[in-house]
């Protein structure tokens, strides 16, 4: 049975690195940073980052000593191979669907903001995300569900819920049926991460593939407007309804991949 400490402990540190997340705060409060083309948004949130990151180990370190993640090194590239082909496939056609729905681009963008809004910066979403997604509050549902059937897939679909849901604020602004795609897809997207993370016990896997479905959004370098393409809502509610489908099949196997989480 989960300690009554370590409960609180987890619940504060999910919430605080989920405002640090949707907010930029506190990194917003101080930092205005200006380079080349790059809104200064991204070195904001980016700073919160490095804070939250910085925040979880010395939790991990201290209050929350006994509480297991799943970051060992071990197993990666079995894992990436088993479940990663799908979100490859998954970011090609939802890529190209960007390419054509945007097109013609209207925007130059420098190498460097390309780079740092690009790829950095999904860098620092997928670690971000996964932690307190799927580390933190994935990992505490489960835990509450106790020896309940099918707590890890109530922990799975509670946590993906609540992932969509934080894309509503994300998505303010934007058309409403945008705002339910968005929501939908990335229930259906926390579905299949939650999946795998639960199959492999490593949270560097679904990091990973995180990232790699988040590369979708490169194109929007390219463009001056941020309203998705018809084609490319279509397409990404379709592939990531079927990627959390597919997340759905796998975690039925109650077998883990691999032994154990650090």
């Amino acid at each position: 049975m989960i300690s009554k400490r370590l409960s609180i402990s987890i619940v504060i540190l999910t919430i605080t690195m989920t405002f640090m997340e949707m907010t930029a705060l506190p990194a917003a409060l101080f930092c205005n940073i200006q380079i080349r083309d790059i809104e200064p948004i991204y070195f904001s949130l980016m700073i919160n980052f490095i804070i939250a990151f910085a925040l979880c180990f010395v939790c991990k370190k201290t209050i929350i000593k006994e509480w297991n993640f799943g970051m060992q090194l071990q197993n990666i590239w079995s894992g990436l191979k088993k479940y990663g082909i799908s979100a490859v496939v998954a970011t090609l056609i939802v890529g190209v669907s960007f390419c054509i729905g945007l097109t013609p681009f209207d925007n130059e963008p420098t190498i460097l903001r390309v780079v740092i809004e690009g790829i950095v910066y999904y860098i620092g979403v997928a670690i971000m995300e996964e932690l307190y997604l799927r580390g933190l509050l994935q990992n505490i549902i489960e835990k509450w569900l106790g020896k309940r059937n099918n707590a890890e897939l109530y922990a799975i679909i509670i946590s993906s819920v609540l992932f969509g849901f934080g894309h509503i604020f994300g998505a303010l602004g934007q058309p409403l049926t945008t705002i339910i795609c968005k929501a939908v897809w990335a229930t259906a997207l926390g579905v299949y991460f939650g999946a795998v993370y639960v199959k492999t016990q490593n949270l560097w896997i679904p990091i990973i593939l995180h990232f790699i479905v988040d590369l979708c959004g490169i194109p929007f370098c390219f463009s001056k407007g941020n309203q998705y393409p018809t084609i490319a809502l279509v397409t990404c509610l379709t592939v990531y309804l079927l990627l959390g489908i597919y997340g759905l099949y796998i975690v039925r196997n109650r077998n883990y991949d691999n032994a154990g989480k650090v």
